[in-house]
């Protein structure tokens, strides 16, 4: 009975998908000396002619595909949730460099400044793409580690397909 639903799976997945696209991204963005204009182009280009390309296979074998606009927005319960958590975000940053600048709590504000110099040597040391691709593999690899699939047990469900031993291996 190790199985798990599809939805943990998928919860164990987004990981492994985020560390692919930040890979690309650095790689496209750091190791090429693209900027970030260039990446999105690129990335336009890309999905307008696999959709061209998949726009006439779907032609050429007669099947109907309903492009439907409505389908592709975000309903405004969606984008006030991600405006919410972008205002909360920048919100809880300026109260917390509020209250740091006063000088009221002290350990605060070391803490603060310590943060702060610590990314200024970054900085100096890495590249913004770096430091970001850091960032990224690192909460790749916590969010894995913190997803409710254990490692362990992953190697089971393909090695034991059988919840039960067959007749046959009973009376061996």
């Amino acid at each position: 009975m190790d199985r798990h639903p599809s939805g943990q799976r998928a919860e164990a997945a987004k990981p492994l998908v985020l560390l692919l696209c930040g890979s690309l991204v650095y790689y496209h963005c750091a190791l090429r000396d693209s900027s970030v204009v260039s990446l999105v182009s690129d990335v336009f280009i890309v999905v307008a002619c696999s959709l061209a390309i998949l726009g006439l296979l779907f032609r050429q074998m007669k099947i109907s595909v309903p492009v439907d606009p409505l389908e592709w927005q975000i309903s405004q319960e969606t984008a006030n949730g991600v405006a919410a958590c972008l205002a909360n975000t920048v919100g809880a940053a300026e109260s917390v460099l509020r209250v740091a600048a006063t000088g009221h709590d002290k350990r605060l504000f070391l803490k603060v400044v310590l943060i702060l110099y610590l990314s200024s040597v970054l900085g100096r040391a890495a590249s913004g793409a770096t430091i970001a691709y850091a960032g990224l593999c690192i909460v790749c690899v916590y969010s894995f580690m913190t997803s409710s699939v254990p490692v362990t047990s992953c190697p089971l469900q393909f090695l034991n397909r059988r919840e039960t031993p067959s007749v046959e291996q009973e009376n061996l």
